[in-house]
């Protein structure tokens, strides 16, 4: 095992600055992932700690050696692909063996390290079987199993799950995951699912534009986004979002938006007059009865089984609310909604970063 880090690291493709002066430092043992949307810099920082980008300005540490100029194969570390890139010609055993067999390593080593990641992966059935005679998911843990065989100090994902249903994602993430638990190799994972980041992760890094915008555990970056960014970026459905400005009222600081007074915390951090974004979750809106909860007008409802998610305008937006009340809520049916104060976000309009 090995910790990883970049340290003001920068990577221009000609005049094109894509990675600007990332510090990020990934401990021993961690599951770490790199999560953002496309174009944000997030597959170019896993290529350059894997040594197949270079870099050009800054340094990549593996346990705290400068690797900048290591190549790749000399970095202990073992990378798994979007498209797993198995030998077509190779049958499962021969696939996960063939690292091992370039080392010139023993046969009785590399039969035992193939017997114990096929065990892991239970892969037991197919050594003998044709990357073509396999399903995606059994294809994606060969791929993993010719990683571990290696045994190295750090892990590199590629967005191993995004060629794979839904059915099959939700389960090798969880296969990812208790592999992760039992080998305790340092693990950097690259996906714009956020999904996969809140569900495998000990932390979440967040990226734009090659920059870092907020590195914390999948809950920290749910319930204390930095910046209206990562507020609409974790979650979905998505945070509500209503523009307004401070206002006194009841004895406290509202915001108005549009017609609609919203109410917020009086923690006394939040002055009158302030142009802000309003943030509340739709699990955070509860829908009510009576004339206890702003009234929205409802647009269109959509019944997930175990909740019902309820579309409705207010102040001139469409927001989302969150419900496992079994009603029969009608388009066009004005419903209270009743924001839960604890679980409010206010951000400035300006900057986007938040207040509360």
């Amino acid at each position: 095992m090995a910790s990883v880090s970049a340290k003001k690291v920068f990577k221009n493709y000609g005049d094109v600055a894509v990675v600007h002066g990332i510090d990020l430092d990934i401990e021993d043992g961690s599951f770490v992932v790199l999560l953002g949307p496309s174009g944000c810099g997030k597959s170019t920082l896993l290529r350059m700690i894997a040594g197949l980008e270079t870099v050009t300005k800054g340094d990549i540490e593996i346990a705290g050696k400068r690797v900048n100029d290591v190549h790749p194969k000399d970095r202990n570390i073992a990378m798994v692909f979007q498209n797993y890139a198995l030998y077509a010609h190779m049958n499962v055993a021969d696939n996960m063996s063939f690292s091992l067999k370039l080392a010139k390593r023993p046969q009785s080593e590399v039969d035992q390290k193939v017997s114990w990641a096929a065990k892991i992966l239970n892969l037991e059935p197919y050594l003998k079987r044709y990357p073509r005679e396999l399903s995606g998911g059994q294809r994606q843990r060969v791929a993993m199993g010719r990683a571990i065989v290696r045994d190295p100090a750090v892990f590199l994902f590629d967005e191993p799950l995004s060629n794979l249903d839904a059915k099959l994602r939700v389960q090798m993430r969880t296969e990812i995951k208790e592999l992760h638990e039992r080998l305790q190799t340092t693990t950097v994972y690259v996906t714009h699912d956020q999904i996969e980041a809140m569900t495998m992760a000990d932390k979440i890094v967040i990226l734009r534009d090659g920059r870092i915008e907020q590195i914390g555990s999948p809950l920290e970056v749910y319930d204390h986004p930095v910046n209206l960014f990562v507020a609409t970026f974790i979650g979905s459905p998505a945070m509500n979002l209503l523009k307004g400005e401070t206002v006194s009222a009841n004895g406290g600081v509202a915001v108005k938006s549009g017609d609609v007074l919203l109410p917020l915390p009086q923690t006394g951090k939040v002055e009158a007059g302030r142009k802000v974004t309003y943030g509340v979750r739709p699990e955070h809106l509860d829908p009510v009865s009576g004339s206890d909860g702003i009234p929205a007008k409802i647009s269109v409802t959509e019944p997930t089984g175990p909740e019902i998610h309820i579309y409705a305008e207010l102040a001139g937006e469409e927001i989302c609310a969150i419900t496992d009340e079994r009603r029969d809520w009608k388009r066009g049916e004005t419903v209270g909604l009743k924001p839960k104060l604890d679980r409010i976000h206010l951000f400035d309009a300006e900057s986007g970063m938040a207040i509360l």
